[in-house]
């Protein structure tokens, strides 16, 4: 086999590790969505839809391992190349986390069904949703150029999220304390709440990972963080 030829081959592999994760996150990014609109229209079709979809994400992730182990046991790639196929590895495993908070917050539309949302509460989910969808969209098309600056740039913006989960953390709280009926839903909202914050520090992680894909180092730092709820009791699933 031609030296030309090996390297053709190793080409089309490392392009389908890039294409399955352009993908992953298409679908990823979509379930999110769907799962918040689903949240605040009561939609429980669409809450099933989303659900079932998780079997399509976890699915790509494993060819993407799949496909990554058997590059680097055939190729045994170096230093960039090496970094570019364990970084596929890396950003499966935070969008298929991403659709699985998806999931999650499509499940609680059946616990909040009926109960009607209040749409000062909606817009305060819409708006969080938006921010880290907004993140998530970015770092899939820093993915694409492997812009190590711009990566830096989405890292720092972790804490803007984290200021708006907290504020709709505190005033759910309010809610709750202010009518004891509103406990039910405005912890389901809580947790729906936390996990599109989480999604955004998936966002993070990517943007962090590309960072490292394209210079070899990890950005300086810390993250910035704007989360306070720690201070009156952070929920967690």
């Amino acid at each position: 086999m031609s030296s030309t030829h090996i390297i053709s081959v190793y080409d089309e592999e490392l392009k389908y590790l890039t294409r399955r994760i352009s993908e992953m996150g298409g679908i990823a990014e979509q379930m999110v969505a769907d799962s918040v609109r689903a949240l605040v229209n009561s939609d429980l079709a669409l809450a099933q839809k989303v659900i079932s979809e998780d079997a399509i994400l976890d699915d790509a992730e494993r060819q993407i391992n799949e496909r990554a182990i058997i590059t680097i046991a055939k190729r045994q790639p170096m230093a960039a190349d090496l970094r570019e196929i364990m970084g596929s590895i890396r950003i499966a495993a935070d969008l298929e986390r991403v659709g699985d908070l998806g999931k999650n917050n499509a499940k609680r539309v059946i616990a909040v069904h009926g109960n009607g949302l209040p749409r000062q509460l909606a817009r305060g989910l819409e708006h969080l949703a938006e921010l880290a969808l907004m993140q998530l969209k970015d770092v899939l098309d820093v993915y694409a150029s492997r812009s190590a600056e711009r990566a830096n740039a989405i890292r720092e913006r972790d804490g803007e999220i984290d200021a708006i989960y907290t504020s709709l953390f505190r005033e759910l709280l309010t809610y709750m304390m202010e009518d004891p009926r509103n406990i039910t839903p405005c912890t389901h909202l809580l947790f729906c709440a936390k996990n599109i914050e989480r999604i955004g520090d998936h966002a993070t992680n990517i943007a962090e990972t590309i960072f490292y894909m394209k210079t070899g180092a990890q950005p300086e730092g810390e993250r910035t963080k704007d989360d306070t709820t720690t201070s009156v009791g952070a929920v967690t699933e």
